[in-house]
């Protein structure tokens, strides 16, 4: 059996897989976000490791552990964990969607040589940024700092004793020479940093460690289970569904969005604000666009309305041509194109008809507009995308799966129940590494069914979407 664990924004979930890669249980525990700020966004990496107690007593409970030969990681990107020479944690950790270091990240990212070693724009969200930000705001915790971690590397220190990540989590410090595989000195001196302060770096199938023995024996695990590098979520999830060849793409609807797309070679377009990063299997990388808020628009807007997420798009019925209320989702910033964590969401276009549905409707609307941004970036940059999957909480929806396809002139596969997300990718790569190769990693999903867009709604979601983009750069000027 194979385990994997993901460390998620609002849970840590662990999965259990058999020898075929057949879903044997699951578990989760839930995670806060503390925002104590506008633009802030952190957790107490403690709640994780309670969290992985939690995960993994629940699955001891459901089954016999002893089994067990392999563990793969996956989390949330970005994450600044810093730590001191004992190992201890300095400061809440700042998240992916944590905008504050904006200014740190356009003093980079105005430094040529950070794209050109990267691929990237320097993001707000991007590690580097945020611990340049505690360099200049908090230089007594920085001056502590010995250790820099992602948050599921964290967690691999406290299961494995080892400081070590890989090169999908890796690409998103804006450290990486994303072409190289390889930590570059140059921009690490830039953050008044060395090689010492990073983490050691292997491939996603890789060993990096072995569980503790103590951890072991507390859960039921054999001596000696090994710890595979793992992913960044999104790079673990495509490997759930089996994209990693060109071609292949997945739109996943979670707390934030992305349209991710699998590529055989290194490939990067920083000015489009497209994410070029290593993917988690050797020599190959993918390419993303990366939206902040998909459903946690919608889930903001539940809670205004006092309602339920799932309760207001159950009420949409039938998909129509887009309303004349426009929405920005950009509650905290936003990625691709527009690289603006100032970006600021707004209703547009209210009036006296203008109820509760409406409003969930123009929220849908919006978030699937600014995939289609995402969706033209990537294209731009002569990224093929032949076929798309849905995933996340958000795919459960079929007016809003409807609308993407129509939004995105493209057909959307809905794979058969079952989970595909990051917990089953990183269970997979850590069969692959307790295997030491040969295991097919990339068998993708079967189709329950295909959404086809509504061609006759085309025309009228083209021209509203172009109000959309209309409506940001106005919006931009006027604040």
């Amino acid at each position: 059996m194979y385990l994997g664990l993901d460390l998620g924004t609002s849970s840590l979930k662990g999965v259990l897989i058999d020898e075929d890669q057949l879903l044997l249980a699951e578990a989760s525990a839930p995670l806060s976000v503390e925002r104590l700020h506008s633009g802030w966004s952190e957790q107490n990496p403690a709640d994780w490791l309670a969290a992985t107690e939690t995960v993994m007593t629940a699955l001891a409970a459901q089954n016999d552990l002893s089994a067990v030969r392999g563990i793969g990681l996956s989390g949330h990107m970005h994450g600044a964990t810093l730590l001191d020479g004992a190992d201890e944690v300095l400061r809440p950790c700042m998240l992916w969607n944590d905008t504050r270091s904006h200014a740190e990240a356009a003093a980079f990212d105005a430094d040529p040589q950070w794209r050109d070693i990267t691929g990237n724009i320097v993001f707000p969200g991007f590690t580097a940024p945020k611990v340049e930000w505690v360099r200049l705001h908090e230089p007594e915790i920085f001056g502590r700092t010995r250790k820099v971690l992602l948050p599921k590397d964290y967690l691999r220190l406290w299961l494995t004793g080892e400081a070590v990540s890989e090169m999908s989590d890796a690409a998103g410090t804006s450290w990486l020479n994303t072409g190289r595989r390889d930590w570059s000195d140059p921009l690490l001196a830039a953050s008044g940093l060395t090689r010492d302060h990073m983490p050691r770096l292997v491939e996603g199938a890789q060993v990096s460690g072995h569980l503790r023995e103590a951890l072991a024996t507390r859960w039921g695990l054999p001596t000696g289970v090994v710890v595979a590098g793992g992913a960044g979520d999104n790079a673990a999830a495509a490997v759930g569904m089996g994209v990693v060849k060109p071609g292949q793409a997945f739109l996943s609807l979670g707390t934030s969005g992305v349209l991710f797309a699998a590529s055989a070679a290194y490939q990067p377009d920083a000015p489009s604000a497209v994410h070029t990063f290593c993917h988690a299997l050797p020599d190959t990388w993918h390419q993303m666009g990366v939206i902040l808020a998909c459903t946690d628009a919608l889930n903001w807007y539940a809670r205004l309305v006092q309602s339920e997420a799932g309760s207001l798009t159950a009420g949409l019925g039938a998909l129509q041509a887009p309303s004349d209320t426009l929405f920005l989702p950009y509650l905290g910033g936003e990625r691709t194109p527009h690289n603006d964590a100032t970006a600021r969401g707004a209703f547009l276009g209210l009036d006296h008809a203008t109820d509760t549905t409406a409003g969930a409707r123009a929220v849908l609307e919006g978030v699937s507009f600014a995939f289609k941004d995402s969706y033209d970036a990537l294209s731009s940059t002569g990224t093929r995308i032949d076929t798309l999957v849905a995933v996340g909480g958000g795919s459960r929806s079929e007016h809003w799966l409807k609308m993407l396809a129509t939004v995105l002139d493209t057909p959307i596969d809905v794979p058969t129940a079952g989970d595909f997300g990051g917990a089953f990718g990183a269970a997979r790569l850590g069969q692959m590494a307790a295997l030491g190769g040969g295991v097919e990693l990339a068998t993708a999903p079967a189709t329950e069914r295909t959404i086809t867009p509504r061609t006759e709604l085309k025309d009228a979601f083209v021209e509203r979407h172009a109000r959309y983009r209309a409506a940001y750069h106005a919006l931009k000027e006027a604040l």
